[in-house]
């Protein structure tokens, strides 16, 4: 079998097949000749294929350009962001807009098997060389097929930081850390001197980084800083109350506003009494009137800024390959001098 480290060619499928490469090009585009082969060569070299994962490479195809122009967009999401309120509309909006800008189509993988509640790149077949560069959009990207990517020397910029996976990620990511550092420097010129990080805080690096952002800064302001996971707002509100908090960080948006409910039904008033303050715009669906204090991701920008990377990447020009984008603050209205 050919090496993982690089593309499956042709030839590759006609050496694991006995058949000639003319052969495997017949099956490959169907062309009306091809019915002169026998079923069962046909079939085995479509087995090569399957069992391979091989994709024909338009690139390779078309002599007259090195490029097809094509950018993919890949997510792990099970089912493809297009709603104008879906937490990642603004990405694909700065995707598009970048990719008209510079002459590209986009190519949206939307195929790929669903296993774990996840897409998969390599799970049957690697559709992603039907481009030239993709872009990858998810909240968790898998670390093994990052590393892959990387391996086989496939072009991709994650949406996201994202930790090395066998090397450096190319990536267009929020600061998370300074951005959250920030809030929690607000919260303690205020007087908040107990304050909580209500969220993961590990897992997808987003999260990761938001939970360091706010220990780096809880540790050189001096004050208190713990970490409670959510869970039932009842519960985490009884062991927030408990610890004497003051301000709440919330990871989710959604997770902030079923707090501050909570709060309301304990007569405790935001931000009187209780300060809130929202890493992040929603990524789900949060009914609340409440203004919060927090920051914005800078979206439609990361996903411009991820199509000039990638189109960097395969013009060979170079330059900065990982980015993080500073976050908008929101002054809101749910932080407020903490309670004597």
């Amino acid at each position: 079998m050919a090496s993982s480290s690089r593309r499956v060619t042709q030839q590759d499928i006609a050496r694991m097949t006995g058949v000639s490469q003319t052969t495997v090009s017949m099956v490959l585009n169907e062309r009306e000749d091809a019915a002169r082969i026998a079923p069962e060569t046909r079939e085995r070299v479509l087995a090569a294929i399957r069992k391979t994962g091989y994709v024909a490479d338009p690139i390779a195809r078309r002599l007259a350009a090195q490029r097809n122009r094509f950018l993919g967009v890949f997510t792990y999401e099970p089912v493809f962001p297009a709603g104008l309120g879906d937490f990642y509309h603004p990405f694909l909006v700065g995707i598009e807009e970048c990719a008209e800008s510079i002459g590209c189509d986009l190519l949206l993988f939307t195929s790929a098997p669903v296993v774990d509640g996840r897409r998969r790149i390599f799970q049957s077949d690697n559709r992603l060389r039907l481009a030239d560069g993709c872009i990858l959009l998810g909240r968790w990207l898998d670390p093994e097929e990052l590393a892959r990517l990387l391996a086989e020397g496939q072009p991709f910029v994650s949406v996201g930081r994202r930790d090395d996976a066998g090397g450096p990620v190319p990536y267009v990511g929020a600061d998370y850390p300074a951005a959250t550092a920030a809030l929690v420097r607000r919260a303690v010129e205020l007087g908040h001197r107990r304050i909580a990080y209500v969220g993961e805080g590990a897992g997808a690096e987003s999260h990761a980084d938001r939970l360091r952002g706010f220990n780096a800064a809880a540790a050189e302001a001096g004050v208190t800083g713990a970490h409670v996971r959510f869970t039932e707002a009842r519960e985490v509100m009884d062991e927030l109350l408990n610890q004497e908090v003051t301000a709440i960080f919330v990871e989710e948006f959604a997770d902030g506003a079923m707090l501050a409910e909570e709060a309301g039904r304990r007569a405790l008033r935001v931000p009187d009494d209780l300060s809130f303050l929202a890493l992040g715009d929603p990524t789900r669906p949060a009914s609340t009137d409440l203004e919060f204090t927090g920051f914005r991701i800078p979206r439609r920008e990361m996903g411009w800024q991820a199509v000039e990377v990638l189109s960097a990447i395969l013009d060979g020009t170079g330059g900065e390959l990982q980015r993080l984008l500073p976050c908008e603050p929101v002054t809101g209205a749910t932080l407020a001098v903490a309670r004597a």
